[in-house]
């Protein structure tokens, strides 16, 4: 984590307005509202225009399978040092056909031994993305071998919005929820 503590504060239920409460109760309603959450409703409407975004790049109607899309997701958070990023969307990642080795193997990076040639792919496209905002002739090439248009498209705006939330999460220095316990690799970053 970058921060020891939040710079801005997750809003408790009690300080929410009627507004904050609406956003929020369709996450109540199916448990616990995370802290990412109880930040971001503090500027309810950039939280409205963000989810619409957010729940594009999760839902199916990205071109890429969960388990790819994934890959995309968690090489950006590692890449960004984003703790609450990886810590949050490991188990997302396990639950979309990532095993414990790929999830280990997904911070070593592209060269690492044991990817399929579409995975290094989406890795290195992720790296591109994170280091020059471009992905390079040869890695769209790797990428055009094993994905269509959309897929492509839809790994640039995956890599663009978890930038994004990373971006956020370090810098208001958003807390891991309750119960959750940082990557070793992730401490003082």
């Amino acid at each position: 984590m970058r921060l020891a503590k939040p710079r801005i504060e997750p809003l408790a239920d009690k300080d929410m307005d009627a507004d904050q409460r609406e956003l929020l109760a369709p996450m109540a309603e199916r448990g616990r509202v995370i802290n990412i959450f109880r930040t971001l409703v503090r500027e309810p409407k950039a939280m409205k225009g963000f989810m619409g975004w957010g729940n594009y790049i999760l839902s199916r109607r990205n071109g890429l399978p969960a388990r790819e899309r994934e890959i995309v997701i968690l090489r950006i958070g590692y890449l960004c040092r984003s703790g609450y990023e990886w810590t949050q969307h490991v188990p997302i990642g396990k639950q979309a056909g990532l095993t414990d080795e790929e999830v280990a193997r997904i911070k070593a990076g592209p060269d690492a031994p044991g990817w399929s040639a579409a995975d290094a792919a989406l890795i290195r496209a992720a790296d591109e993305l994170h280091h020059d905002q471009f992905i390079t002739d040869a890695t769209w090439k790797a990428l055009d071998a094993h994905f269509s248009d959309k897929q492509k498209m839809d790994v640039v705006f995956s890599a663009g919005q978890y930038t994004q939330v990373s971006m956020m999460l370090n810098s208001f220095g958003v807390q891991l929820d309750e119960g959750q316990t940082l990557d070793p690799d992730l401490k003082g970053f």
